[in-house]
């Protein structure tokens, strides 16, 4: 089976993939300092929880966090015994293209994304993902990544926002019961809210108009949900679109050395 993991800046996903379907999947936090051991007794311990039958013998890697990934190999060749592809390593190949200015390092994430989305969906896409950054990833019609557009993340606003200005709390992400608040939280919550429904409907409005073209909008994310039941932003949610891109990464990067 396969061991996909997708490390971020604040969480790390890790599922198991029997090569129709996610398993099992578990999410922690994000510390660059846990080793590989501290990882595998996690990760053991909940596949002994929950009867998870699973035989680990490949692994594959996404990360936004580069001290991360150094534990994580160790974890795959130490307790599963295989080399884990690492995506934006360059013997992990992928089935699109990348066309960006040259040097131009692009996070995995958002090429997983990519994969996944044109995979799914075919091309001419723009996939938001809600996550420590709102991203927004431009796939062509030939499912090559072109670029795309970063913000801050939406918790990272409200955290910023609590923390520099001493009068304002921690208040958590929330559709407001109208636009304008009658107390403190109501209108931060407010702003935020409708602050990043508009951010993303210009921001996706002002890329279909410079490819001149109709582009589906595809979001992944736990806080999509949230801003589609304002207006309809997004033309399809997936959740697991990241992990979904991981097992096609994985599939292609199989074929070519079988093929070889």
């Amino acid at each position: 089976m396969l061991l996909a993991i997708d490390c971020g800046n604040t969480n790390t996903v890790f599922s198991i993939w029997d090569g129709e379907r996610f398993v099992a999947t578990w999410r922690t936090a994000t510390e660059h300092q846990r080793t590989a051991d501290q990882y595998y007794v996690w990760l053991s311990t909940l596949i002994s929880l929950h009867n998870v039958e699973a035989e680990i013998t490949d692994v594959i890697i996404s990360s936004t966090v580069p001290r991360v990934v150094w534990n994580l190999r160790v974890l795959a060749d130490r307790y599963f015994r295989t080399r884990p592809l690492v995506v934006g390593r360059p013997d992990c190949a992928l089935p699109v293209e990348v066309r960006v200015d040259a040097g131009t390092q692009v996070g995995p994430d958002r090429l997983v994304n990519t994969v996944a989305g044109y995979e799914k969906f075919g091309g001419d896409l723009i996939i938001v993902d809600f996550g420590t950054a709102t991203t927004f990833d431009v796939v062509a019609r030939d499912g090559a990544y072109i670029g795309g557009v970063i913000a801050p993340g939406v918790n990272l606003s409200l955290e910023a926002l609590h923390q520099a200005a001493a009068a304002l709390p921690h208040v958590d992400i929330s559709r407001p019961a109208q636009v304008v608040g009658t107390n403190t939280v109501a209108c931060m919550q407010s702003g935020i809210f409708w602050g990043y429904v508009g951010l993303v409907r210009e921001i996706c409005d002002r890329i279909k108009e410079e490819r001149d073209r109709e582009m589906r909008v595809i979001a992944t994310g736990g806080l999509a949900p949230l801003f589609q039941q304002a207006v309809p932003l997004f033309d399809a949610f997936d959740e697991f679109l990241t992990m979904h891109g991981l097992t096609v990464i994985y599939q292609h990067n199989k074929a070519l050395a079988d093929a070889a």
